[in-house]
């Protein structure tokens, strides 16, 4: 016998055909699911592609050594980009500030580039940005946003610019 868990759910929202023009590269870590929302609300943005992999925008860049993944992440975001018609991308790197928990980290810089500290993944994540502004300098002109969303001691998430 069907529970109600069963039933089909009826979302309050409606599905809009306009596609946002707004894209969000961000990792997966759901930890800062909700910070993040809440950052892009606070801007005004609540209609956006989605982009949420292992790394975020780590994964777009060079750094470590997974080429295959790199190639195959980077396709996908230039088919997003032009085929959503794309103005807006924000790039949202993760990890630890000063004296914030080391396990705030990205767990996918861990892994690309083992042994690395807090400090390191912040820094290779500035370096990373280099590269990924050549990399969305494509023919067409996007309005290209870096943030990373630190972690402080004090557990409060706050939003870096990483562009100069």
């Amino acid at each position: 016998m069907p529970t109600s868990t069963d039933a089909p759910y009826v979302c309050r929202n409606v599905w809009s055909d306009v596609r946002p023009r707004i894209l969000v590269v961000d990792c997966s870590d759901g930890r800062l699911q909700e910070n993040v929302d809440e950052f892009l609300n606070s801007r005004g943005i609540q209609h956006y592609d989605r982009l949420f992999i292992p790394g975020g925008p780590g994964a777009l860049a060079s750094s470590g050594f997974e080429l295959l993944r790199l190639d195959q992440i980077r396709r996908e975001s230039k088919f997003l980009v032009e085929a959503h018609k794309i103005e807006e991308v924000f790039l949202i790197f993760h990890g630890a500030a000063d004296g914030g928990p080391a396990h705030a980290c990205c767990a996918d810089s861990k892994r690309k580039l083992p042994g690395i500290s807090s400090d390191e993944i912040n820094s290779t994540q500035k370096e990373d940005v280099a590269e990924l502004l050549r990399l969305f300098a494509w023919p067409i002109n996007l309005n290209l946003h870096v943030y990373r969303a630190e972690v402080g001691a004090d557990n409060r998430v706050r939003f870096i610019s990483l562009q100069s």
